[in-house]
């Protein structure tokens, strides 16, 4: 199993002079730490206008910066969004491509549609297309990784006329694809297309193992046509953390940030009505945090077994691993006998403290770490072993690369010089 830690890089309102770029210099602090401990991805989202839930609309800088801070730490874009009024699919190849090169080959390249209507409303993009923009640019970025020349493209969201899209990537034929998941269909989705599967779903580990299971057992038949010129089995999820010795104390540091995690993600997805530059998600969270099911006093200390979610009148409260390194670390062995690839760990949500932060990848890299455990947990997809053979099956039904046809070389004309002296 492998372990990685997810960036949002939320700021709940008030906010003050230096508030952002202190967040960001902390969040780079805790990935250089988290790859001293051996942690083995940061994973780094792409949203705009979703104030106070996510100030990252840049991740590519984000990553860039955090490349030239830490050695074998994998970079992971999660996601960008691919519909061209977001990123041209040029702009995208050309991007990961540079990020893998100053990072020696660490870039695993996320893909998504994006679903807020904020999002989509800013940049354009009608909701009923925006699946099909997202397979159209998939499919031209991983051409333009592979083709030299890139040999155009005429669709019905893109065109562009052939072009060599440089530089290309160190990691060949292009890093690593995934694809954003919160439901089970976009889950089969990513197995079809032969992408990793990074499940935003927040789903108890007994649950993950039926769709683990749907999601390998198409991988290895014949509904497996990659949208790449490789594929990543790989099955990924992501859940708050917050760890200390003391169960109550875990709870009091971490609860309340996975809590707005939750209802801020529902607020810009399922119930809130956001006025631009005026809502304020944070005070509406202390406020009516009770009646979306995100009471303080459902969480205490019991010294059970975590669980992802707790269910009050029906609405979700994100628990996640709050608790003690015991309790980690059997949350995480439960999701490894369900068959899952990679742990991801959101720690920075709400007004968590950067200490406390810190204290936690500690911790877990004392008690339940990457490194030590992961002799015990194993270390690769499950598909590993046979994972060449298996491989070039997969690819033998994808289309090969296309190549612009040379053009012609026209004679060059000199033009007449002009009299004078």
């Amino acid at each position: 199993m492998r372990f990685g830690i997810f960036y949002e890089h939320q700021q709940p309102r008030p906010w003050e002079d230096g508030s952002t770029e202190r967040l960001l210099g902390d969040a780079l602090d805790q990935v250089e730490l988290a790859d001293r401990l051996g942690f083995d991805y940061v994973w780094e989202v792409e949203h705009h206008f979703l104030e106070e839930y996510s100030h990252s609309s840049a991740p590519e800088v984000f990553l860039g910066a955090a490349s030239q801070r830490t050695k074998r730490i994998r970079l992971g874009h999660g996601i960008v969004q691919l519909p061209p009024a977001f990123n041209h699919p040029a702009r995208v190849v050309e991007r990961a491509a540079t990020l893998d090169l100053v990072s020696g080959g660490r870039v695993d390249l996320g893909t998504g549609e994006a679903s807020s209507q904020a999002e989509l409303g800013g940049f354009g993009v009608v909701r009923d297309q925006k699946r099909e923009q997202w397979e159209e640019a998939l499919d031209a970025v991983a051409r333009m990784f592979v083709e030299e020349p890139f040999a155009g493209v005429e669709g019905r969201h893109i065109q562009m006329p052939p072009r060599n899209v440089m530089p290309k990537s160190k990691q060949k034929p292009h890093p690593p694809l995934w694809v954003a998941c919160s439901r089970r269909d976009t889950i089969l989705l990513a197995a079809r297309k032969g992408l990793g599967a990074l499940s935003f779903s927040f789903i108890e580990p007994e649950d993950a193992r039926e769709w683990v299971d749907e999601y390998y057992a198409i991988l290895e038949s014949e509904e497996c046509v990659p949208a790449g010129f490789s594929v990543n089995p790989n099955f990924a999820v992501v859940l708050p953390m917050m760890i200390h010795d003391d169960e109550a104390e875990a709870i009091e540091r971490g609860i309340d940030g996975a809590h707005f995690f939750g209802y801020s993600l529902a607020h810009y997805y399922v119930f809130g009505e956001h006025e631009p530059g005026r809502t304020d998600v944070w005070a509406e969270f202390q406020r009516d945090r009770a009646k979306k099911g995100f009471a303080r006093e459902i969480v205490n200390p019991d010294k059970e077994p975590l669980g992802v979610k707790l269910l009050e009148q029906g609405f979700g409260s994100l628990r996640g691993a709050i608790g003690t390194p015991e309790q980690v670390a059997e949350l995480v062995e439960r999701f490894e006998r369900s068959g899952v690839d990679q742990v991801i760990f959101a720690l920075q949500t709400g007004h968590t403290k950067h200490e406390h932060v810190c204290e936690s990848l500690e911790l877990f890299g004392a008690s339940a770490s990457p490194r030590p455990a992961l002799v015990r947990w194993g270390g690769a997809s499950r598909l590993a072993p046979r994972c060449p053979t298996w491989s070039r099956l997969r690819m033998s039904r994808r289309p090969p690369t296309t190549c612009a046809a040379p053009r012609r070389r026209r004679r060059a004309v000199t033009a007449p010089r002009s009299g004078g002296a």
